[in-house]
């Protein structure tokens, strides 16, 4: 997946689509509309860099050689503001606001530079109604589950996928899965000119038994609800799995282990997502006739987890969300979910690898350009790999 549904319009979160790159192989559905204009998309940009420089922005500062903490730990919140946070819209309405935490503080975030607090006393949560006086702060859940708030007699309604993961995006294939497969194997990759360095994929589990797996394509939480993979193991090639294995050492003092998502994915993987999204939807998917950095073994979705539980860390939004949640700088949930999205993003960007602009878990190794698109399945490349 690839670039998602994230942007501030003036004054508030607007419906949007991100257009996709041939670097990734799925992408967000955010939106019911198909078509936008250039000109939507060059105001995304525009948008999306005003966030980057507001002071709710990433909390990513410059590597140093010293630490990688990108500031102070924050402490954690209540259990009661963590489930509070998220992005939240209107009923019937185009806009939407996000609620975040901020130095142990709640915020109520309209626009870049219009952010209201939100007040807790004796249990009860008020927000400054810009007459002087404050007026309560109402939660209920709908017939759904779907958390709320009432607010000046307005009901706003949580949307990401924080308050349902059933919100991703998911896809019933006109042919069935297997039968995609079969024939995404029956045809090859497109012929490059190169030249190429030859292929020297790495197990990732046998560098070290800290980097723990959670392969969704292996699984049948992901867009298609089916296993993908034949086999649930990840694979790099042997100078990004390098760089990943010290930033594992880097990381591992503070008490944090790297849980692998995904990394190298055979090409007929890529040409089964697109035989399998519906041709309107093909813009949400990367053209098997491009491949993706994934293919050539050289990006890598993860996260962290705790070395002392083996809790998977929090952060601001899910992986694989189609929400903008999922922007790497998006300002929304806890200072402490912020910062171990950041320390992550740095102790990566340490080693070479460059995190995708929307999507915090997904980082690219400087070298990908430097090799071929791979097609060998997983069950097949222990003849291949040292």
């Amino acid at each position: 997946m690839r670039q998602l549904a994230a942007a501030f319009a003036i004054g508030a979160l607007r419906d949007v689509r991100c257009p996709y790159s041939s670097s990734h192989d799925f992408r967000y559905h955010a939106v019911v509309k198909k078509s936008r204009t250039r000109l939507s998309q060059l105001l995304l940009l525009c948008i999306c860099a005003l966030l980057a420089a507001t002071p709710l922005r990433s909390q990513t500062a410059a590597t140093t050689a010293t630490s990688l903490t990108p500031e102070h730990k924050p402490p954690d919140v209540s259990l009661k503001w963590k489930q509070l946070v998220g992005i939240y819209r209107l009923t019937g309405a185009k806009e939407a606001v996000v609620i975040l935490e901020q130095n142990q503080h709640l915020y109520l975030l309209r626009s870049p530079e219009n952010r209201e607090e939100i007040v807790e006393q004796d249990g009860v949560l008020w927000l400054d109604g810009g007459d002087g006086r404050s007026y309560g702060f109402t939660l209920s859940r709908d017939d759904n589950g779907i958390l709320q708030f009432s607010y000046l007699n307005e009901v706003y309604s949580r949307e990401d996928a924080g308050s349902d993961p059933a919100q991703f995006y998911h896809v019933t294939p006109a042919n069935p899965v297997a039968e995609l497969r079969e024939k995404a194997l029956r045809v090859s990759p497109p012929q490059e000119p190169g030249p190429f360095r030859k292929s020297d994929l790495v197990e990732l589990t046998t560098l070290d038994p800290a980097f723990h797996l959670d392969i969704r394509y292996a699984q049948s939480n992901n867009f298609l609800s089916t296993p993908l993979y034949t086999q649930a193991r990840a694979f790099l090639q042997r100078p990004a799995a390098d760089a990943l294995l010290r930033v594992l050492r880097k990381l591992q003092p503070l008490g944090y282990g790297l849980l692998i998502h995904d990394a190298y994915r055979p090409w007929y993987i890529t040409k089964l997502f697109w035989d399998a999204t519906p041709p309107e939807d093909h813009n949400f998917v990367a053209d098997p006739q491009k491949g993706s950095k994934h293919n050539r073994g050289c990006a890598v979705d993860l996260t962290l987890y705790d070395l002392a539980t083996g809790n998977v860390i929090e952060m601001p939004g899910l992986y694989d969300e189609m929400s903008p949640r999922s922007f790497p700088t998006f300002p929304g949930g806890t200072s402490l979910q912020r910062w171990h999205r950041d320390l992550l993003r740095r102790a990566m960007e340490s080693e070479g690898f460059t995190v995708d602009q929307n999507e915090w878990w997904h980082f690219d190794y400087k070298d990908w350009k430097l090799y071929p698109i791979l097609n060998v399945p997983f069950e097949k490349l222990d003849k291949l790999v040292n």
